[in-house]
């Protein structure tokens, strides 16, 4: 595990990174509007992380699925969620459809956006959980859930609200249903699962190595104060 200091080194190396990535898509994105929104949350998720890092730092660990996330997001934002082109991307290496393969109607990178939100995302809350409650045992992996159920519900009133107030092409470009009258519902199931199969997989491989690696973090941090 890394010390305090070189995880902090670590963290700059992702922040260049991240920067770099964030410049490069947002280079005539296809929809300014949309991506001026999308990335709202992301400008959000950035100034906490600034503020946080040096008196309550995440593990690596989680910052690295912090800005894996934040990365695939901002491929969504650059091309709006629905018109994403990976089934061009995949017939361009694999010389066939995606869609047609697996039977899909519709583009489904959104289906993957919110799916890897709580896959990718429950982990470093689990972390702030711990830290900020005490936990331990089962509840430390069920309220991680917990959390990624609700802000998902929270996630898609939001988005509704958006969509209802600027209207127009921003309103629809934001919402991305592509005529799926139950698109919310199917969001916040598929980010509901990924946040249990990250809890699931957490504490089987903690089960595993007999430590909890959050947990041995957040005490090399005690320490470290």
């Amino acid at each position: 595990m890394l010390t305090l200091h070189a995880a902090r080194r670590y963290l700059l190396l992702l922040a260049v990174a991240f920067g770099v990535w964030w410049a490069a898509l947002a280079i005539a994105p296809l929809h300014r509007d949309d991506w001026a929104l999308e990335n709202v949350l992301v400008l959000v998720c950035v100034v906490a992380v600034a503020a946080t890092y040096r008196r309550w730092p995440l593990s690596p660990a989680s910052y690295t699925l912090l800005f894996v996330f934040l990365c695939v997001h901002e491929i969504g934002a650059h091309y709006t969620y629905s018109e994403v082109p990976y089934d061009a991307w995949f017939q361009a290496m694999a010389g066939t459809s995606l869609n047609s393969l697996m039977g899909w109607e519709r583009n489904h990178f959104d289906r993957l956006g919110h799916f890897l939100y709580g896959l990718l995302l429950a982990y470093p809350v689990r972390e702030i959980v711990l830290r900020a409650t005490g936990v331990r045992g089962f509840w430390s992996y069920f309220f991680p859930v917990e959390f990624i159920v609700a802000s998902s519900a929270l996630y898609e009133m939001f988005e509704w609200a958006a969509a209802a107030y600027f209207g127009g092409d921003l309103g629809v470009a934001y919402l991305g249903t592509q005529g799926d009258v139950w698109d919310a519902q199917r969001d916040m199931l598929l980010a509901s699962l990924g946040g249990l199969l990250a809890m699931l997989g957490a504490a089987a491989w903690h089960r595993m190595r007999g430590r909890d690696g959050a947990q041995q973090w957040l005490q090399r941090v005690a320490r470290a104060k």
